[in-house]
């Protein structure tokens, strides 16, 4: 056994928790149909959110973490319901009163309003599959319409027939008195309007495998369960689903929850075997409200992308999955630099401790190096300034410091340099508010100027930040308030960076200006 997989065995990250469970359901041996199935559910009512990506990208960490400790084959299936009806149209597409006529009818049926694709369940599909390749994951897609309609779910349907009076006792239980009236597990759509009709059943026939209802005017229609005629109701479609596809293991967020004993025992009426699930807490936007994909509220994939790493987003997703977290603009910065921080970390690591690290998860086992010389949040107090409206301005600062990366040599911290001058601008820039020094703080930067006209002890980052200590340590108690000072009244903002660092990246020349600037007021001014 190596060394990683020994480690991986015993490691206490959550993946490989979950990874070690869904190895116990086969005891080591393969299934009969060859492989271990992770399956991730996406329902195309919206745009695809943030937290439709943190599904894929944890279940591959999981994915990922099976394949270390077992030599059984897996696949992930990322699964699309997109024959739901549209319930209410979405508030941040374009050309909304397109849709309005369209409600109830299932989203590849409701036409695009971005014009761009056969119908808004294709068009949202699109956007899900260009997500989930710009991270490179490996899945195979799997359309709801395109599964209905072709026959695959035509033996689950039958039994679901078959079984209806067992399914109905199951979903009763969990209904309202006024629901229970008119529910049934069947939604048949209609073969004119194509409407998916929320009628009750009159009868189901386990003869011939049909349906017979009153549709919404009061017509009595019978159609066949199979071919893409009927859908099931959401709650029964999850189990029918396990049971159609055998799927091992599913990850969905806590509002899933309270419902897992129903899709497991309707799974298992069905035939199936019931997967592994994990349920991770939502995420929410800078209000703490959940993230909706009608709404489009929270950051989107694309917004973090235009300001960090695939990768940062990765890290993000994997820490702390129970937990609830704001996903908003303001996280992205700290998590680009615990990512490099991990990776930094992981060179002189060994196996048990390599298991345990995130960048692990993220990359799966095959780890790079970190490139990132300076800090991200380094890189936006340079942005700030210096007023950076491009990335080079920011070279010039970073060769000072590291002579020797170009944006030939270090890639990612050249994209680096460009997310942090985007993030600046639309971020830090319009927040900036400086304040005049105190008396005393005056005093201090006066001190700390004059120190740096005269200084010849060389960039060492850490020497430096020990002539700032000294200056302060003599005027302030606490000490942080005159480093918070020198944010304040230097860069325009309540926290910054090791100053020492600062200093080193910044130039001592350049610093001597800023002081001199701010000590005359003109960063006020400006």
């Amino acid at each position: 056994m190596s060394e990683m997989r020994e480690a991986a065995l015993n490691s206490k990250a959550w993946p490989f928790e979950e990874a070690r469970r869904v190895l116990k359901r086969y005891a080591g041996k393969a299934p009969k149909k060859g492989f271990v199935l992770f399956e991730t559910g996406y329902g195309p009512s919206g745009l695809p959110h943030i937290g439709t990506f943190g599904e894929v990208a944890r279940t591959t960490m999981v994915k990922r973490a099976f394949e270390e400790i077992s030599d059984i084959p897996t696949k992930l299936v990322c699964f699309s319901d997109d024959l739901d009806g549209l319930r209410k149209v979405p508030g941040n597409v374009p050309n909304p009163e397109r849709l309005e006529q369209h409600l109830q009818r299932p989203l590849t049926s409701v036409p695009d309003p971005f014009g761009k694709y056969e119908s808004f369940g294709h068009h949202n599909n699109a956007m899900l599959r260009r997500f989930l390749d710009t991270f490179g994951f490996e899945y195979e897609f799997i359309s709801a319409k395109a599964f209905y309609e072709s026959g695959q779910f035509d033996e689950i349907l039958k039994r679901a027939v078959e079984k209806y009076d067992d399914i109905m006792a199951v979903m009763l239980k969990s209904l309202r008195e006024e629901r229970a009236a008119t529910y049934s597990i069947f939604l048949p759509i209609h073969p004119e309007s194509g409407r998916v009709m929320y009628v009750p059943m009159k009868s189901v026939n386990a003869q011939d495998y049909t349906i017979t209802f009153d549709t919404e005017d009061g017509e009595e229609m019978t159609l066949p369960v199979t071919g893409g005629n009927v859908k099931l109701q959401w709650k029964p479609d999850f189990g029918a689903r396990w049971a159609a596809l055998d799927v091992d293991f599913e990850m969905y967020g806590k509002e899933h929850a309270t419902n897992t004993a129903i899709y497991d025992r309707i799974c298992e009426i069905l035939g199936g075997k019931k997967p592994d699930h994990f349920s991770y807490e939502l995420f929410l936007d800078e209000n703490g409200q959940k993230i909706s994909k009608s709404s489009g509220n929270g950051i989107s994939i694309d917004q973090w992308l235009t300001y960090a790493s695939t990768e940062s987003l990765s890290y993000f997703m994997y820490l702390k999955p129970k937990t609830a977290k704001r996903m908003h603009f303001d996280v992205i910065p700290k998590a680009v630099d615990e990512y490099h921080q991990q990776l930094r970390a992981y060179v002189d690591q060994d196996a048990k401790a390599r298991a345990n690290n995130p960048v692990w998860h993220i990359h799966g086992g095959e780890v790079p190096a970190s490139d990132m010389v300076v800090p991200f949040s380094m890189l936006l107090n340079l942005a700030s300034v210096s007023s950076a409206q491009d990335k080079s301005q920011l070279w010039g600062f970073i060769q000072r410091y590291a002579p020797d990366a170009s944006p030939e040599t270090h890639p990612g911290m050249d994209a680096a340099a460009g997310h942090a001058v985007a993030y600046f601008n639309d971020f830090v820039k319009p927040t900036k508010v400086f304040r005049a020094p105190s008396d005393l703080e005056r005093n201090a930067l006066e001190e700390l100027r004059d120190t740096l006209t005269s200084w010849d002890g060389g960039l060492d980052a850490e020497v430096l930040q020990s002539m700032v200590f000294a200056v302060g340590k003599e005027r302030f108690d606490p000490l942080r308030a005159w480093f918070t000072a020198l944010y304040e009244v230097l860069l325009g903002a309540s926290q910054g960076p090791r100053f020492g660092g600062f200093i080193a990246l910044y130039g001592v020349d350049e610093t001597v200006q800023l002081i001199d600037d701010a000590l005359a007021g003109k960063l006020l001014a400006a």
